[in-house]
């Protein structure tokens, strides 16, 4: 297997092991980080994410070529059937799951390594981590999500510029720039992505989810259909058990009753 799982404290660790190959995203490896995600979707003790790779060099240096060659070498539908639409799947998952995943950049981050990391909804790199946008070189354009996720982060002229040239950025630029939220010592990468996991999962699941789905949907949308949704994930929570935990810890502090 090129993904390994482990789980501790309600928080998963998903690992991608494909160190010889920079822990690029071959078509194996995409398939089984998508049914990873769908096991630990359905599994209730498990709370929060952390997805990372295996070693210090890498993350991911993005989708396998080889793969990529092969689907190309069979025409435009096979391409789009076998590549893109595999990797948006994986992608769109990882942004719309509804429990936090937490990306690891323990190195690189080229191509869907990148794309990943712009769809999870939090990420830490250590500080050696790069990012980059290398598919230009390759004549296609990101595939994974990348040239419409990556804007909407940084903005349109700072996502073309990262688009059009390829160049790498490090760890510090990537968190001027929103693409991450915290740079940590390589020692401290995973410890920190833990700590921000149980920071989390001390909340409800409910809120947990509601939150992550309020953000991950309104977005885009024109603050007043943004707001409705955010109207109707409040309404989600209210009748579940964690709203009157949620009261009773908030009344036990200020001395009050329910």
């Amino acid at each position: 297997m090129t993904v390994h799982c482990g789980v501790e404290n309600a928080v998963a660790t998903v690992t991608i092991d494909r160190q010889e190959k920079l822990n690029a995203l071959d078509y194996a490896t995409i398939d089984e980080l998508s049914r990873l995600l769908d096991v630990i979707e359905a599994d209730e003790t498990v709370r929060a994410v952390i997805l990372t790779g295996a070693g210090r060099r890498a993350f991911s240096a993005g989708a396998d070529i080889n793969g990529l060659a092969d689907s190309v070498s069979g025409g435009v539908d096979r391409a789009l059937r076998e590549f893109v639409r595999r990797g948006q799947a994986l992608t769109g998952r990882i942004e719309a799951f509804r429990k936090p995943v937490i990306v690891a950049v323990n190195g690189l981050a080229y191509g869907g390594g990148c794309e990943i990391t712009e769809a999870a909804p939090l990420a830490i790199a250590a500080e050696h981590a790069t990012f980059a946008k290398p598919e230009i070189a390759l004549g296609i354009p990101p595939a994974f999500g990348g040239t419409q996720r990556l804007p909407r982060h940084v903005g349109r002229k700072r996502g073309l510029e990262l688009i059009l040239t390829g160049d790498p950025i490090d760890a510090a630029r990537a968190a001027e720039l929103g693409i991450v939220n915290a740079v940590v010592p390589a020692d401290r990468l995973l410890p920190a992505a833990r700590e921000l996991a149980e920071r989390i999962v001390r909340h409800a699941p409910s809120a947990v989810a509601a939150c992550l789905a309020a953000v991950t949907r309104g977005i885009n949308l024109p603050i007043d259909e943004g707001l409705a949704v955010e109207a109707a994930w409040f309404a989600v929570t209210v009748p579940t058990d964690g709203v009157q935990e949620g009261l009773r810890r908030f009344f036990a502090r200020s001395g009050r009753s329910a």
